[in-house]
């Protein structure tokens, strides 16, 4: 007989709960709404907020794994090295929290 996944085991593979978790995490939510207008680099972005650039890559891989942003163009140098301009696929998230689960809503940028 196979045993039936546990509440919390589902919510690791709820992409609801994925999202909802990266607008809780404060950099997360401050990488993804400082890309809405305009994009910008790993490296701007770990300027702008004060985030090491090493913590800055980890959450735009997890952003991106979720569809929250995107690769908009890259730009190449004057020394020869590409770097991405990464900005927000939302403009707007709401969530609003219902039982038995919350309810989020996004709006495409």
């Amino acid at each position: 007989m196979t045993r039936r996944p546990t509440l919390t085991q589902l919510k690791k593979y709820d992409v609801n709960q994925k999202v909802l978790e990266a607008l809780a995490d404060a950099q997360s939510r401050s990488i993804l709404f400082s890309v809405i207008k305009e994009g910008k680099t790993a490296s701007e972005l770990a300027e702008e907020h004060k985030i090491p650039l090493s913590s800055v890559y980890k959450k735009i891989s997890d952003l991106e794994d979720l569809s929250l942003i995107k690769v908009e163009k890259w730009i190449l140098a004057d020394n020869g090295k590409k770097f991405k301009i990464y900005k927000s696929r939302i403009s707007k998230a709401d969530v609003s929290i219902r039982k038995p689960e919350p309810v989020i809503s996004l709006s495409p940028n």
